[in-house]
């Protein structure tokens, strides 16, 4: 896939995720790479900017696994992004299928 459609869309990705559910950073990893391709790495510096934004708290939860693991709850404020860009999300694919099928479908 596209890298630059993957960067555009990461942030989107990681905070519906997040709608219903506290994730830790790896789970969401795995959960995006099942539907494409990402990197472990790039989840990580992108869950700590949406925290510093005020979209996440974080806590930290025991795991039968290993040591500790630490978990992103949405804010409220990250709830009103998500809805935000849920939105702009839904008119910016419906712009391009509309242009695509413009283009392609003649």
């Amino acid at each position: 896939m596209n890298v630059q459609f993957k960067k555009g869309v990461l942030d989107l990705c990681v905070l519906a995720l997040t709608a219903w559910e506290d994730r830790y950073g790896y789970e969401l990893a795995v959960a995006i790479s099942s539907k494409f391709e990402v990197a472990v790495g790039s989840v990580y510096p992108l869950l700590n900017r949406l925290t510093l934004e005020g979209y996440f708290s974080t806590y930290l939860r025991e795991s039968p696994e290993g040591p500790p693991r630490k978990y992103y709850k949405l804010t409220p404020k990250g709830h009103t992004h998500l809805m935000e860009l849920v939105s702009e999300w839904n008119t910016f694919t419906h712009a391009v299928n509309e242009l695509i099928k413009d283009g392609v479908g003649k």
